[in-house]
This record gives structure tokens, sequence and C-alpha cells, in this order.
């Protein structure tokens, strides 16, 4: 690929991220009002697994294809980058308030389930019966959503949109396919340039492949962050960690034992880390402000330098 080409599919991935991101928030937080969801809820569930289709697609086509060996690896790195590099930034985009919900539920859930799945690897290796736990797991977590959803519609008032339900669901599912789409490319078109300037393909799996299976998580929670939808924001990284750890290890881990090797137990527990770091920032007064994306950033610059040495 010539490097003019790889630079023009690099602009149309992002180009497609950015819109797709903008139609995806928009047509989510409308199905919200429309159907009273909570904002959380939305960004815990349809936000958050659309945006992990990239993640899951990897790591459940290469568990059937017989290369589970890079599951662990693109789930753990892809948590330790959506919270230290996603919300990072788009704190510092906007102050995101979170919910207490978010703070004393979802972020200590996903903590204590990137601690089962280092408990689980210990032995090295994830096979069937830990992958049945983990979607057992995921179960009760969806039941959990749909039960807040439920006691959400009897609380909440809300100011529905004037677009019809259609568009809205248009909207949100176009958007969907173009940040997928978009994050194909944008992954494409930067692997094929840092090739052609020499890059290691270890580099390249470590920053450019990692980072674009998390774009479409980046993109769809900064725009959520400039639309004042600080809960899209904030639930679509917190239910993609989820989703990553219970359905996308537990259904590969269904598929073919999931190997675990010793590196990936310290990349798991600085991936708890990043979740207690989270806790902390936002615990006080539920709200994730520019000081805290700053630490967010500089926690990953420190990891990513561990990471190569």
């Amino acid at each position: 690929m010539e490097m003019g080409m790889a630079v023009l599919i690099l602009i149309i991935g992002f180009g497609m991220l950015a819109k797709g991101a903008d139609w995806f928030v928009e047509g989510a937080s409308g199905i919200a009002e429309r159907f009273k969801i909570p904002q959380a809820v939305i960004g815990l569930t349809i936000v958050a697994m659309g945006t992990s289709a990239p993640e899951a697609a990897v790591s459940i086509t290469a568990a059937v294809k017989g290369n589970a060996d890079i599951t662990i690896g693109n789930i753990v790195g892809s948590n330790i980058l959506n919270i230290l590099i996603i919300l990072g930034i788009s704190s510092i985009v906007a102050p995101l308030a979170v919910t207490k919900s978010t703070v004393f539920i979802e972020i200590p859930f996903m903590i204590a389930i990137t601690g089962l799945l280092l408990i689980q690897g210990m032995g090295g290796t994830i096979g069937f019966g830990e992958g049945m736990v983990l979607t057992l797991v995921f179960a009760a977590y969806l039941f959990y959503l749909f039960y807040t959803w439920k006691k959400g519609k009897t609380v909440e008032t809300v100011t529905v949109r004037s677009r019809s339900l259609w568009q809205l669901l248009a909207g949100a599912v176009t958007g969907l396919a173009m940040i997928i789409a978009g994050s194909h490319f944008a992954v494409n078109g930067a692997s094929s340039l840092a090739r052609m300037f020499g890059m290691s393909e270890r580099f390249i799996g470590l920053t450019i492949v990692a980072l674009g299976t998390s774009l479409p998580e980046l993109f769809t929670s900064v725009s959520a962050a400039m639309k004042r939808n600080a809960d899209i924001a904030i639930g679509n990284i917190v239910g993609s960690n989820i989703f990553n750890i219970l359905f996308v290890v537990g259904i590969s881990a269904l598929i073919t034992p999931v190997p675990f090797s010793a590196d990936f137990k310290v990349d798991t527990i600085i991936a708890a880390a990043a979740g207690i770091l989270l806790l902390l920032c936002c615990v006080r007064k539920r709200e994730l402000r520019r000081r805290d994306g700053i630490i967010m950033l500089i926690g990953y610059g420190i990891y990513f330098i561990f990471v190569c040495l």
C-alpha cells in the first residue's frame, strides 16, 4: 500500500468514527428518553456493547480459529486503555458527573470481575468451566440492569425528542456501523504507515491495534462528554470493560481454552488498579475533572513505558 493511500484510509477512518459517534450518541440518548431508560443504563448496555464490537469480533474470531492466545491481551489491554486514556481524555474535554450507582455498584463490580479473571487465570488457562462462570455472571449483570431500568421508569421524568423512534434507531444503527467500519479503516491505515516507517509488529500491536479496537469507545465517550451526556461517557467505558471480561472472555473460553500467560497477570493487576484509580477519583464528589484526567494519562504513560521495557 502506498503512503498516500494509507493516509487517505486513515483520514476516512477517523472521519467515519467522529461522525458515527455523534449519530450513535444522539440516537442512544433519544431512545433512552423515549423509553424512559436512565442514561446510565443505556451507556452500560447498548452503547457499551456496541462500541466493544471490535474487541468481541477479534477475540471470538481468534478463538474460533484456534488463536485464543491473543484474547486476554486484547481484552486486558483494551480495558486499561479504556479507563486511563479514554476517560482521561473525556474528563479533560469536559467534567464528567458520575451517578451514585456507577460509583458504588458498577465500578466496584468491574474491579471485582477483573480480580475474578486474575484468579481464574492463575492456572495458566481459562477453560470451559471458568467460561461458564463468566457467562452466568454476565447474565446476572444483565438482570441487574433490567431491574435498574424498570425501577428508573417509575421515577424519571423525561423530555421526548421531536425525532421519531425510527429516526433515532436508524441514526444509532448507522452511527454504530460507521464506528466499527471507521475503526477498521483507521487500524489498517495506521498499521500500513507504521510498517512503512519500519516500526516493529510488537510496537504496532501494543499501540496502533490496541488503540484501534478502542477507538469506538474513545470517539463515543468524547462525543458524549462534549454533549454533556456524562452518564453515557462513563457508562460506556465501565460497561465496555464489564462486557469485555464477562461476555468476550466467557464466550471465547466456551469455544476453546484461553491461554493466560504469566505476563497477563501483571497486566490484569494493572487493569484492576486502573479501576481502583477511577473509583478514587470520583468517589468523593462523584465527578471526573481535568486533574483526574491528567493523572490517568500520566498513569497510562508509565504503564506503556513498563510494557516496552
